[in-house]
């Protein structure tokens, strides 16, 4: 397995409309797409992005941390924790990049080693004690994931060449396949990790077309 970049995070969130207004106006994210289930906002469709998946509230943080963005820095104003509408934790990163990007996720779990271990057999790059994708990371923190049956996290959206070959190399070892979804733009296997992080693996079709 061999992952390329990490193309985004889904989120389950009861606020869906009022919270993508806040990530247009503090991270300088636009909406890409939105239909009666989703919005998809990120700086550019094909750097990394948020999804968020309208769902009954209150939702609850449970292994999700945080997630970090990079921001121009003449909207960022400065580096800080917001917490946006229906509690979603964003780390708000000055940039001197032009476009707002993914820079990493962090989850709280009650073992970062053996989590780690996992991860890096699932795709992602081990470097430096962190986890790479593409030029994001997933940092993994010790602490009790309570549990809940409303998380804020759906899944963690993985850029790969091939879903085709994933889906081959899941079976292959026997991991736990949640679905497989071929869409108009894009082709993915999900595939369940550890700490129930759901990851899944999309490729982008030759007639992607999402700006």
């Amino acid at each position: 397995m061999r992952i390329e970049t990490l193309d985004h995070v889904a989120l389950w969130v009861d606020e869906r409309d009022s919270l993508a207004d806040f990530l247009v106006e503090e991270f300088a994210f636009h909406v890409i797409d939105r239909t009666d289930a989703f919005t998809l906002l990120g700086g550019d469709a094909r750097r990394g992005k948020l999804t968020l998946f309208a769902a009954e509230g209150p939702r609850e943080p449970g292994v999700l941390k945080e997630i970090a963005v990079r921001v121009p820095v003449e909207v960022a104003g400065s580096d800080e924790l917001l917490t946006g509408p229906g509690g979603v934790p964003l780390r708000r990163l000055e940039s001197e990049e032009p476009v707002a990007d993914l820079v990493h996720v962090a989850f709280r779990v009650p073992d970062p080693d053996g989590s780690f271990a996992q991860l890096a057999q699932l795709g992602f790059a081990a470097e430096d004690g962190r986890l790479r994708a593409g030029d994001a990371f997933v940092v993994l923190e010790r602490g009790e994931r309570p549990e809940t049956d409303r998380p804020l996290l759906n899944h963690l959206g993985l850029r790969v060449e091939s879903a085709e070959e994933h889906i081959e190399e899941a079976k292959r070892r026997g991991l736990e396949i949640a679905d497989v979804v071929d869409a108009a733009n894009t082709y993915a296997v999900f595939v369940w990790g550890p700490d129930g992080i759901k990851l899944e693996y999309v490729e982008h079709k030759p007639t992607f077309s999402l700006v």
